[in-house]
């Protein structure tokens, strides 16, 4: 079983990246964790707020590329775990679902329609090793 690590995200960044790297090792959004740094800043010590997120971007590394790439996937679906995570309402949700299985849909049957094709069994017989 592999430890989560926390990362900078500077992908993701507006100032170092830290509540980005935050968020990510969390697994919450990351204006949630950005407006809990500013409210803490605003309302407590602000001071030792700042103090504390340079220290956090000097000692936590920047996210290794095939993480990023990684991350980038999961963020290009439109769907998260929980829907208010994703400001949508439920309705919404339904309509991205309901439109992405329509286009896997018209991909199934345009892949269907070419494999019972009769070009896609001549390109086959002409590759066909022998």
């Amino acid at each position: 079983m592999s430890r989560k690590k926390l990362y900078r995200d500077p992908k993701n960044a507006k100032l170092g990246g830290v509540c980005a790297g935050i968020a990510e090792y969390f697994s919450v959004e990351i204006w949630l964790v950005r407006l809990i740094v500013v409210s803490a800043f605003l309302f407590s010590a602000g001071l030792l707020v700042i103090i504390a997120y340079i220290a956090a971007y000097f000692i936590s590394n920047k996210m290794p590329e095939k993480r990023e790439w990684r991350q980038s996937i999961y963020q290009a679906h439109n769907i998260k775990k929980k829907s208010w995570q994703a400001g949508r309402s439920a309705e919404q949700i339904l309509e991205n679902v309901s439109r992405e299985f329509e286009d896997m849909d018209k991909n199934i049957q345009q892949m269907e329609a070419y494999v019972t094709s009769f070009d896609f069994k001549m390109n086959r017989e002409f590759t066909k090793k022998q």
